[in-house]
């Protein structure tokens, strides 16, 4: 189920804060990923599958998806061709243990053994390139 995490409406909450999607089927881990974006100020909408962050990047003002690459039902590259075909210009950052063969409709990646000091300065320099 899609969550919004701050309660705030997306209309609002753009105006001050940049709206990352964040895709993760494991709830451990959306949540981690949840709390380190928000401390950095961005807003932060979650889903647990494809579906879910289809109909929030349909409906909300998102800047930038950042989506695990081995999701329950299809992988972040299908997802980011999906997406691409509904909002091209929003960057989507696979965010994976390991590098897929193909890169496809994904604007970058991230690996999960980065620090969190170079996975949120990866963020901030693709915020600053698309959404500013």
């Amino acid at each position: 189920m899609a969550s919004k995490v701050t309660g705030e409406s997306p209309a609002r909450a753009r105006s001050s804060q940049p709206t990352i999607l964040c895709v993760e089927d494991n709830k451990a881990y959306l949540r981690l990923r949840k709390a380190v974006l928000e401390r950095e100020g961005y807003l932060v909408l979650a889903a647990t599958t494809g579906s879910e962050a289809l109909a929030i990047l349909q409906e909300s003002p998102v800047c930038l998806v950042l989506s695990d690459h081995m999701l329950r039902g299809t992988t972040g590259l299908a997802l980011a061709a999906r997406m691409k075909k509904m909002k091209p210009h929003i960057p989507v950052v696979l965010y994976s243990g390991q590098v897929p063969e193909a890169m496809g409709e994904v604007d970058c990646f991230i690996s999960k053994d980065e620090s969190v000091a170079s996975f949120l300065s990866i963020i901030s320099s693709l915020i600053k390139r698309y959404c500013e």
